[in-house]
């Protein structure tokens, strides 16, 4: 059983801070898309930080890059091991069920294999036009308003719920439902444990109902397929582990995407060299959305992870075994050690191996449509809206608190 680095199997041998003086974590956001600065910190004083979560429960952070790809990586780094009795976790709900994000290999492997080729080169290269169709009606249809306009609502949200509910074959009317279900289930602090139990179990009544219609009437989308992958063979696929990955994959699908195009295109319109080179050269496009995403991912930190055997860090610092373990993918992004000029953007950039989505395993199946999603939507809204601008001060955008993923609330913009 996983134990908290409160009471570990044995001590690390030179820890920088005893279990009271663990740092409050998640740290406090700073303003507007500037990291905050206790990363940059840690990354030079403490690489291996002990914080206390939201949960009160210690855990280790790491803030630099070369251990945060170890802990990405490294299968004494588990994410099943989250669900067993006791163990540490980050906030104050437990999530108390098996989905692909908690598995670890062989299991994990048995059930990415069964979506990913959804998600493949040539599959995402297919669905590029239709993307390309719902970003072109979302333009007109923000075209036709008198600004400013909120971009959030009007693109940044829109665009990857159309997608991901066409792939899934989730009814696009209950967007909204969904969508305020999946803002609470990737809360930390901003709501209650009661509120937190209760979205877990509306998303799972939720694609139980869905799985059910499924079976009546099938579809030709994803959600159908798993059920038919279930339905002929219950060992590839358990009705439990079909539920929670639709529940992983409608969430994942389109949270992470919504903050991204906010935050991608606050950036720019904070960096109007950039934004005007960008319009020059259209081609630029792939590497810029590779560039904003290691300046701004949606979330600082990848999942909690509980280390099944003492591990040796770069450092030279031992995590024991049954320690919780954040890796901070923000920090990792913005080691000096690893990006020349770390904290400015660089569309020229030759190499460019972020963690905005993860690395190792779970490695964000979705990168491929995410990427594209990403590059159609923005590269689409500079073209059609030249003159595009910030229709408040950007000290006036709001970036919500208490959340493991993270953009920006309400987004004005005029042109």
């Amino acid at each position: 059983m996983a134990v908290s680095p409160e009471a570990p199997d044995r001590a690390p041998e030179s820890a920088p801070q005893a279990a009271d003086e663990a740092l409050p974590y998640p740290f406090e956001r700073a303003p507007g898309l500037q990291q905050c600065p206790m990363y940059a910190r840690l990354r030079e004083e403490d690489p291996v930080a002990r914080v206390r979560m939201p949960s009160g429960d210690n855990a280790f952070l790491l803030t630099r890059y070369e251990d945060v790809r170890t802990a990405l990586s490294d299968a004494r780094f588990s994410r099943a091991a989250t669900l067993e009795p006791g163990a540490p976790r980050l906030a104050a709900a437990p999530q108390n069920f098996k989905s692909l994000l908690n598995m670890d290999p062989p299991e994990h492997t048995r059930v990415r294999k069964l979506v990913s080729r959804e998600f493949t080169a040539r599959r995402v290269a297919g669905l590029r036009p239709r993307i390309q169709e719902h970003t072109d009606a979302l333009l007109d249809a923000m075209e036709q308003k008198e600004p400013p306009v909120d971009l959030v609502p009007a693109l940044a949200f829109q665009l990857p719920v159309t997608v991901i509910c066409e792939l899934l074959g989730v009814p696009f009317d209950d967007r909204e439902k969904f969508a305020a279900w999946s803002r609470v289930f990737l809360a930390t602090t901003s709501v209650t444990k009661e509120e937190m139990l209760a979205s877990q179990i509306a998303l799972r009544d939720y694609l139980a109902q869905l799985v059910a219609a499924k079976r009546q009437h099938a579809g030709d989308d994803l959600l159908s397929a798993l059920v038919s992958i279930h339905d002929e063979d219950g060992d590839r696929l358990s009705e439990e582990e079909l539920i929670f990955l639709g529940i992983s994959l409608l969430v994942a699908g389109h949270e992470t995407t919504v903050n991204q195009i906010a935050n991608s295109v606050v950036s720019l319109l904070t960096h109007p060299e950039h934004l005007e080179r960008l319009r020059k050269d259209p081609e630029l496009i792939g590497n810029a959305v590779e560039e904003l995403l290691r300046l701004h991912p949606p979330g600082d930190e990848a999942l909690l992870r509980i280390t099944l055997d003492d591990v040796e860090l770069s450092t030279g610092r031992t995590v024991p075994k049954g320690s919780a373990v954040l890796a901070s993918l923000s920090s990792a992004n913005r080691d000096a050690a690893q990006f020349e000029s770390p904290d400015e953007p660089d569309f020229d950039r030759p190499v460019n191996p972020h963690f905005a989505f993860s690395h190792g395993p779970h490695y964000c199946i979705g990168s491929g449509l995410a990427r594209a999603e990403l590059q159609i939507a923005i590269g689409s809204l500079i073209r059609r809206f030249p003159t595009l601008r910030l229709a408040v001060p950007v000290g006036a955008l709001r970036r919500p608190e208490g959340m493991l993923v993270h953009g920006i609330s309400s987004l004005p913009v005029a042109w």
